[in-house]
């Protein structure tokens, strides 16, 4: 048998090419945690050969309404992925959709959700929240009509929401120059599961970009990844305060370690802004309470933004696709201030 060729796969080709059972590819399509690793690896491959979708009346049921969004949402105790899905779920309060969210712990779990979401029919439309999804995955979506809107991440085809990075990066560099520091230092986080983006690679070369713009140097020494330990932040930022010329200011791409930083200096007997500037990137709530400086990147607006072009399209399926970059800004709080 050609299968390559086959113009109308069915489960009985899927189950023959990927080596396993019938009852076991049905089993995949309607309870994929029931199957093992291995299997549905194998199925996986199998469908993508063989461009297989449901039967037709399987797949009149996948087309009917669901009455449900999911949303695949990466570190969901991370305080900027908890706004951001408060903005999503802001955009559904008055749809009469439901909210599923799906987290996501490892490569093998997010490529288990992009390998069955699509198939088994169980949503009305997809939202993926700053992750990575290969080209298969992506043709999967779009060769069973689940219409999925991106956000932090940029691929033809799908709508997406989309952050000026490197503009932010920018924005935090200008303000410690205009404030006079010219010992700036860029702290972050240097673990990142293989599942994630990685918005600091931008954020940094926006940041140094414009301080080179004025003729300031970041140099290696001032460049400092840290593990996400107490610990492990306390140990970088002792190597940086012992240079020979400590920076007079931090930028950290992130609110959340910008806090903990903020919260290590003054256990080194260093207070902010007094003896170190700190800048921050998110904005999120607390950001505010902590008389944080920061890079605001609209967190609850982009969800729903996200939810607005998915419902568009669910309402009208000829509607074009849509990429949206949000403008970031500055947020002047009391974190920073003029060196002296």
């Amino acid at each position: 048998m050609s299968t390559d060729r086959n113009p109308s796969p069915t489960i009985y080709d899927v189950a023959e090419l990927s080596g396993v059972s019938i009852a076991t590819v049905s089993r995949f399509l309607n309870s994929p945690e029931r199957v093992s690793e291995v299997s549905r690896q194998k199925i996986m491959a199998a469908i993508d050969r063989l461009a297989f979708v449901p039967k037709a009346e399987a797949r009149a049921r996948v087309l009917q309404s669901t009455g449900r969004i999911g949303v695949i949402t990466p570190f969901f105790t991370s305080p900027s992925f908890v706004d951001r899905m408060r903005g999503v779920a802001e955009g559904l309060s008055n749809s009469r959709y439901e909210l599923v969210v799906y987290t996501v712990d490892s490569v093998e779990r997010l490529n288990n959700y992009l390998a069955t979401l699509p198939l088994i029919g169980s949503l009305d439309g997809l939202i993926v929240m700053s992750l990575p999804v290969d080209g298969v995955a992506a043709q999967r979506l779009l060769t069973n009509q689940l219409e999925t809107v991106f956000i932090e991440y940029n691929l033809p085809g799908f709508s997406g929401i989309l952050v000026d990075d490197c503009g932010g990066g920018r924005l935090a560099a200008q303000r410690l120059l205009e404030l006079g520091h010219r010992r700036c230092a860029y702290v972050y986080f240097g673990q990142h599961p293989a599942y994630s983006i990685h918005p600091e690679v931008q954020r940094l070369h926006g940041f140094c970009e414009a301080l080179a713009e004025q003729g300031v140097a970041l140099p290696d020494e001032y460049v400092k990844y840290v593990p996400v330990s107490r610990k492990g932040i306390r140990e970088k930022l002792a190597e940086l305060l012992q240079l020979p010329k400590p920076p007079s200011a931090i930028f950290v791409p992130a609110d959340d370690l910008a806090i903990r930083v903020i919260h290590e200096l003054r256990q080194m007997g260093l207070h902010t802004p007094d003896d170190v500037s700190v800048i921050g990137f998110d904005d999120i709530d607390i950001a505010e309470h902590v008389d944080l400086t920061t890079i605001n990147q609209s967190l609850v607006e982009s969800g729903r933004m996200a939810v607005e072009l998915l419902l568009a399209r669910l309402a009208d399926p000829g509607r074009p696709i849509q990429q949206i970059q949000l403008q970031v800004r500055l947020v002047d709080r009391g974190t920073t201030r003029p060196i002296s």
